[in-house]
């Protein structure tokens, strides 16, 4: 016989800390004034959204020890909007930086690509020849310590001297002691990569593979391990998105994550 009992206060591994949901809740928007009081637990939400990007689910097949999946979806989604994914993982970048005894902005940097299949949900895509992959290429530009700083998803088939042109644009203001961008072969400059870069003030660094013989030179191996970092994230084995800029934002929300647990280690 079926007894109906009520369910256990369940925990996952990828609930936020004490100390993590310290440094996070600042830095949230407040709840609007008049009308309704907020009744939503923001933590809670902040749970169901990296519970998702860890395990790859789908956001109706989210927990019940979540907030409804619409809850969690409209957050993530306002948030976007609002600028609050951005604003969040740029204060976080940061305080990580000046925990691991560096300045706040970088003076060296690393971008480099990663072709993702993509899945009958349609959306912008393209055919990768060199990959043999159809679907969208995740671009991402990170520091010496792998913590990235920019990304962008573009359709698979989109050279990477286009797409790390528009990486890197308009990122001077922000990062004004960035001074070298290295990548590999594949960025070569070309006539917008070279306008791009003498615009921000940069040096682009290639460092080319050898040929006979696969092997990371310089410090190009830091992004590979930043892609190896963001791959724990089930979420990421293919893109299942409609929009690239769904894309993007959860790539934000994984560096979110993983400076997070340098800040506040479990």
């Amino acid at each position: 016989r079926w007894v109906n009992l009520p369910m256990p206060n369940t925990s996952y591994d990828t609930d936020l800390t004490d100390a993590a949901w310290a440094l996070v809740e600042p830095l949230l928007p407040a709840a609007k004034t008049g009308g309704r009081p907020r009744t939503t637990d923001t933590r809670a939400v902040l749970n169901g959204i990296f519970y998702l990007l860890r395990s790859g689910c789908q956001w109706r097949l989210l927990p019940h020890e979540f907030p409804p999946w619409g809850t969690v979806y409209y957050y993530f989604r306002s948030w976007d909007n609002a600028g609050v994914w951005v604003h969040l993982q740029r204060a976080l970048y940061e305080q990580t930086r000046v925990a691991a005894g560096r300045e706040t902005c970088p003076s060296v940097v690393i971008m480099d690509g990663q072709s993702v299949k993509t899945t009958e949900r349609g959306g912008v895509r393209g055919f990768d020849g060199h990959k043999r992959i159809k679907g969208r290429k995740r671009h991402i530009l990170v520091d010496t310590l792998g913590l990235p700083i920019a990304s962008r998803v573009e359709p698979a088939n989109m050279s990477d001297k286009r797409a790390g042109a528009r990486l890197v644009a308009g990122l001077s203001p922000l990062f004004p002691r960035i001074h070298t961008v290295m990548a590999d072969a594949g960025h070569t400059s070309g006539k917008l990569a070279r306008e791009i870069l003498r615009d921000e003030g940069w040096k682009l660094q290639i460092f080319k593979r050898q040929q006979r013989a696969f092997k990371i030179t310089g410090l190009t191996w830091i992004v590979e391990r930043t892609f190896a970092w963001l791959g724990r994230n089930r979420r990421f084995s293919k893109d299942y998105e409609y929009r690239v800029q769904t894309s993007e934002t959860l790539l934000d929300i994984a560096a979110i994550r993983l400076m997070l647990n340098r800040l506040a280690p479990a």
